[in-house]
């Protein structure tokens, strides 16, 4: 299961990439496996104001309906188009072609609290 050096994680799978000021949020491999096959992502409007641990949108599979939750707050700036038409993109390439939002980080020492990736794979592992 790969979990990239170079991003950050949230104890409910979510992966933060951080691009200066702003946050690129998704799902992490090991929430897509478990949900198995992605057939909706339902995202925030450009624009509005998230905080963490709120709810920020959903990911429907074939399975069940799963909550996404703020690993950051910030204003969002740019939501992931292809999600609406190809959400099976989440299955396919959680950490490149599946990324859900990007956030104006509003408060970036909240990035500090989230896990590395050894801190990940050792909560995914339990």
């Amino acid at each position: 299961m790969s979990v990239p050096a170079q991003l950050r994680y949230s104890k409910e799978h979510e992966w933060v990439k951080i691009d200066g000021s702003k946050a690129y949020i998704g799902i992490t491999e090991f929430a897509q496996s478990e949900l198995g096959d992605i057939v909706f992502v339902e995202l925030p409007e450009v624009d509005a104001d998230i905080a963490v641990g709120e709810v920020f949108g959903n990911v429907e599979s074939v399975k069940t309906v799963s909550d996404l939750y703020a690993p950051v707050s910030g204003k969002v700036v740019e939501i992931n188009e292809e999600l609406s038409d190809s959400p099976e993109l989440v299955n396919e390439s959680p950490y490149e072609g599946a990324w859900m939002i990007a956030v104006e980080l509003s408060n970036p020492e909240e990035v500090e609290a989230l896990l590395d990736a050894a801190g990940y794979e050792a909560l995914i592992a339990e």
